[in-house]
This record gives structure tokens, sequence and C-alpha cells, in this order.
């Protein structure tokens, strides 16, 4: 059974969810304040952290970045999907950005999160298991089975979500891939209208690989059509 951390204010909220996702499977435990939330991210292991972006003591950004930025915590590399208010656009890319692996709009359909949750969690299994051979690009190599990036043999701390985006775009190198393919490969679900998402994870992915010495080149978008993984090393 999947352990779920679900943090946000909002009590009549995270009982109806709660009560949900106990329904689909999930074991569930509640925090209703960013302290909270923090303390057991990162003293308990979860499967999955659902974060409200409006909390008290802490907000979710704060907690986000707090568990990215400590990797000795068992919360670092925890999947999250960020609740955000319904329209707001920036709050979804800051979340995004800051390593997030998902967002969805409040209020939200309790069966909308279940299956984002779900996968989420079927990436991560499928990469714990893989059987796949390690994938390779010029100096950019791709371990699934340690869920490992490697720039010229130097370690890229990449999210679960941006893991997967690359991957598939080293499977297709050389080609366009579109937003479509990779939000249902990468993501595990459909494109949404207005959705940012692989635009912010493959920013992000651009940028822990320039640190590393790789060219932002590497990654193109080709316009109306999408994103190509190049032969651009640097």
């Amino acid at each position: 059974m999947s352990h779920i951390l679900l943090v946000d204010d909002d009590t009549e909220l995270t009982e109806l969810l709660e009560e949900f996702l106990r329904g689909e499977g999930f074991d569930v435990t509640v925090a209703n304040d960013g302290g909270r939330g923090l303390e057991l991210a990162r003293s308990q292991p979860f499967d999955a952290l659902v974060l409200d972006v409006m909390l008290p003591i802490h907000n979710g950004f704060d907690v986000l970045r707090k568990l990215r930025e400590d990797a000795a915590n068992p919360g670092h590399s925890l999947p999250v999907v960020m609740l955000t208010a319904k329209g707001d656009t920036v709050d979804r890319i800051v979340g995004l950005e800051m390593g997030a692996d998902d967002y969805l709009p409040k209020p939200c359909n309790p069966r909308e999160l279940a299956a984002r949750l779900r996968a989420i969690l079927r990436r991560g299994r499928t990469e714990a298991g893989s059987t796949e051979d390690n994938l390779s690009s010029g100096p950019l190599r791709l371990l699934p089975r340690e869920h490992q990036c490697l720039w010229d043999n130097r370690g890229v701390n990449l999210t679960g979500a941006e893991f997967s985006v690359l991957k598939v775009l080293v499977e297709h190198a050389g080609e366009v891939v579109s937003k479509e393919v990779l939000t249902e490969q990468a993501l595990g679900r459909k494109l949404m209208p207005y959705d940012r998402s692989i635009d912010v994870h493959v920013s992000n992915i651009r940028k822990k690989l320039a640190e590393q010495g790789a060219s932002r080149e590497l990654i193109i978008n080709i316009r109306g059509a999408g994103y190509m993984l190049t032969g651009s090393l640097g």
C-alpha cells in the first residue's frame, strides 16, 4: 500500500481527500501546516507528497525548497504534486521550477488526484524495477535502474518527472517529440489546455545539464511541434 503525505490547512478538503484516497487503496497521513508537513517528510518514508501552496508556518514553496536542498533527508527525492489556486499559472510554474513533479488546481477532483498519484508511483516503480539498458547520447548517460543521469561522468540531480522527460528525449534523439507524447509517456497523463509542465521540466533539465557543462542547445524547442535532443554537446 502506497503511503501518501497530504499537507493542506483546509481540514474539510483533507478529510474528503483522505477518505477518498483510502478508499482507493492508499495509506494517508495528514498535516495541516507546513511546519508539521516538513517535519513528517523529513523523518518518515513516504511514496508521494500532496502539497498545498498556501500553508501556515511554512508555505508550500518553502517546504518544497527545504526538501529538495537537503539531500540527506528522506524527502529529498519524494515525488510531489502541488495543489495550486485555480487559474494561478505563476504558482504552477514556480512549483515545477522548484522541483515539483506535477500540479492540480484547487478545488481538485479527488479522482484526478488519485490518477496523478498512480501515474507518479507507477513511473517510480517502473524505474526501480527496470531491466532496460543504459541510454547514452554523447557525454549524456541515463541509468534507469539506478535513476541516475550523468553528463561527462558527473552526476545530474533530476526529479522523477525530469528524468522521465529526458529519457523519452534520449530514446528519440534527433527526432522531434511533441508535448502530447512527452506528457503521456513521461508524466503518464494527457496534455491539458494551457499546460506548461513539459516546458518547465525541459527548462529545469537544460539548466541542470548546463551546470555540468552541457550546451543549452542540447535540447531545442521546435515551435509548434515539440522538443528535440540534438547532438550539440557544448
